[in-house]
């Protein structure tokens, strides 16, 4: 069984027992977080479509860890004109652990 969620602005397919990394979720290390944004459950040939969510899905995930993500540089210039601007952004994520899907 797999489901489609939506978490932090971004759509992830998940199943129970993956580990992915999502933007950032406040909750504490080892807390236990039900997602309930489901957009798509499927299972072998069945599937079911939200308009836009399923009433009544929701995905449970328990919290493994917080971290930050590699760097990323910005580099802005204008040629001929002396102007260069260098910049660094690391973005925060929240590690999860799928527990189970209930549709």
């Amino acid at each position: 069984m797999y489901a489609v969620i939506k978490t932090g602005g971004k759509q992830y397919r998940v199943a129970a027992g993956e580990k992915i990394k999502v933007e950032q979720i406040p909750a504490d290390v080892g807390a236990e977080i039900t997602l309930d944004q489901v957009l798509m459950v499927g299972e072998g040939e069945t599937v079911k479509i939200g308009t836009p969510v399923i009433a009544g899905a929701a995905v449970t995930a328990k919290v493994i860890a917080h971290g930050r993500g590699p760097k990323i540089k910005i580099f802005k210039m204008r040629r001929r004109k002396h102007y260069q601007k260098h910049q660094g952004h690391r973005q925060n994520y929240t590690e999860i652990e799928i527990s189970g899907i209930a549709a």
